[in-house]
């Protein structure tokens, strides 16, 4: 059956425009883009979504979540992280290895793509571990890893130490067309902390992590970036010297890229007084100046993607005193009127936050997806902006509830995701 999304306004991140159009959809791809009003359907068998005061764009891209499956199903599932993205507005994620056990094999990326079959939700992309066990010591095997579905690798959540293992990963990476995401952190100094490292920490007593740990091996990264001249992108910024070194990476055209998390642009560390363990995360909040520098980084472009890092956990983890409490909030279902903030206070355009949560991530992992033009697969979302509304534990459907923004107003949230033509999810029905 073919479906007509009518009286929405089509935002087109890769062309950078937001303008009133129709969409044909027919055979699970975008047959025509036409103006608004301009297509009579005269065949009975077509299917109208009235998208009116809302807006049309194409699937999100999480190129960072964490779906627990295997090992830990208790926290999540590949069903139900699915299902919390397809919520969110996502079509593709991207899961990180660091499961029971690590995906640093064939037979485990096999499963993470067969489960992600049986849910029949959003596109999952496995990424695979750097290294065995994800303990940095030995490369796993790049190529087997890419033909059994890998998009790309990361030892997220323990970062590479040893800077000759990681040297061979970006070239061998390189070689098999597989992107590079660094845990950049330095465990030295941040082993033992629980927030950033700062006035805050100093007055409530907690351990803290310095801003260093985490500029220390971004640094790393690009100077190995420049030696091999293989791509490198950095997860989860979180500091303003980090995005100054990425910014002048950029400069030199060192092959960099970066992303942030919502929480990131949202919080800091102010938010831990009251020992909320939801905003104990890796890296942590930092501070105001971080905040608005993480800002200023996407506005000009040095950061290019806003991924959520999703990291669910039981409150089995979270219920407990701050310093015992682990490190993850879950963000697949905020990711979008968070990021939305950014367009209403003018930090960016509204294509241009799109891009940075679709086309672009799918690019660094270098699938298809971001896109909305006629002969593109329909992955797309229809999101109503103004939609005012406060967060309650009702409305999550990870299987994980542990964020800081459960009773806080949100604006903006996703009403229907399609993939491939098929509705997957939708808001109301």
């Amino acid at each position: 059956m073919a479906t007509l999304i009518k009286n929405g306004e089509v935002v087109d991140p890769e062309k950078g425009t937001v303008k009133k159009a129709d969409l044909i959809i027919e055979k699970g791809v975008i047959e025509k883009i036409v103006p608004q009003g301009s297509f009579d359907p005269k065949r009975s068998n077509i299917r109208i979504i009235d998208a009116s005061k809302k807006l049309i764009v194409p699937g999100l891209v999480d190129m960072h979540v964490h779906l627990r499956e295997p090992g830990h199903e208790y926290k999540e599932t590949i069903a139900t992280g699915a299902m919390a993205g397809v919520a969110g507005g996502f079509s593709a994620l991207a899961c990180m290895p660091n499961t029971l056990p690590p995906n640093d094999c064939r037979s485990v990326t096999e499963f993470i793509i067969e489960q992600a079959k049986k849910a029949g939700l959003c596109r999952i992309y496995p990424v695979a571990a750097i290294t065995m066990g994800q303990k940095g010591e030995t490369l796993t095997e790049f190529g087997d890893l890419k033909r059994a579905g890998a998009k790309a690798v990361s030892d997220d959540g323990f970062p590479v130490v040893n800077s000759e293992v990681m040297r061979r990963c970006l070239e061998y990476a390189s070689f098999q067309g597989l992107a590079v995401i660094s845990h950049s952190e330095d465990t030295a100094l941040s082993t033992g902390g629980v927030m950033h490292e700062g006035a805050v920490s100093t007055r409530i007593g907690l351990a803290g992590i310095p801003a260093a740990s985490e500029e220390i091996m971004v640094y790393r990264e690009i100077a190995l970036a420049r030696l091999t001249g293989c791509p490198v992108h950095i997860a989860h910024v979180s500091t303003a010297n980090s995005v100054d070194l990425i910014r002048r990476a950029k400069e030199d055209h060192i092959p960099v890229t970066a992303e942030t998390a919502p929480h990131y642009f949202t919080l800091d560390h102010s938010a831990v007084i009251g020992y909320d363990t939801n905003t104990k995360m890796n890296p942590p909040l930092r501070t105001e100046k971080d905040v608005e520098e993480i800002k200023r980084g996407l506005k000009e472009g040095v950061i290019d993607v806003i991924a959520t890092d999703h990291a669910p956990h039981s409150m089995l983890e979270k219920h407990l005193e701050f310093d015992k409490a682990s490190f993850g909030i879950i963000g697949l279902e905020t990711a979008l009127p968070l990021t939305l903030n950014l367009v209403r206070e003018g930090v960016l355009k509204l294509a241009e936050a799109i891009r940075k949560l679709s086309c672009n991530p799918a690019n660094i992992l270098g699938i298809d997806g971001g896109h909305l033009f006629e002969g593109a697969i329909a992955d797309l979302a229809i999101i109503d902006s103004d939609d005012e509304y406060v967060l309650q534990e009702k409305d999550i459907h990870s299987k994980s509830k542990n964020t800081p923004f459960i009773g806080k107003p949100l604006k903006g949230r996703n009403d229907l995701t399609m993939i491939g033509g098929k509705i997957v999810w939708q808001r109301n029905g």
